[in-house]
């Protein structure tokens, strides 16, 4: 993947933040990076390794759950800066374009 202006832009879109254009540089370069280093995994040879199931022994400790103080609706809302009647109002996350 190429990092590009177009992609910086379209990261600062969906993160809702504003760069300017030594900012824009500076995560191009930071993200290329990051690219550039993980990519080092496609250079390893995984021939003749098997497949972790677990990174590590322990394993889960489960527990039942148990219901313990509930909020009621309207204690859910007391601290909701915008709210619609009975729910929280948001903003649109995911564009449909």
């Amino acid at each position: 993947m190429k990092i590009n202006k177009d992609v910086i832009s379209k990261l600062a879109r969906l993160s809702k933040l504003k760069f300017n254009d030594d900012e824009s540089k500076l995560i191009s370069n930071d993200l290329s990076k990051m690219l550039k280093f993980i990519n080092q995994l496609n250079d390893l040879e995984t021939k003749d390794i098997d497949p972790l199931i677990h990174m590590n022994e322990e394993l889960n400790n489960w527990r039942e759950d148990e219901i313990d103080d509930v909020l009621s609706q309207a204690e859910a809302l007391t601290n909701s800066p915008v709210k619609d009647g009975t729910y929280f109002k948001l903003p649109k996350v995911l564009d449909k374009s």
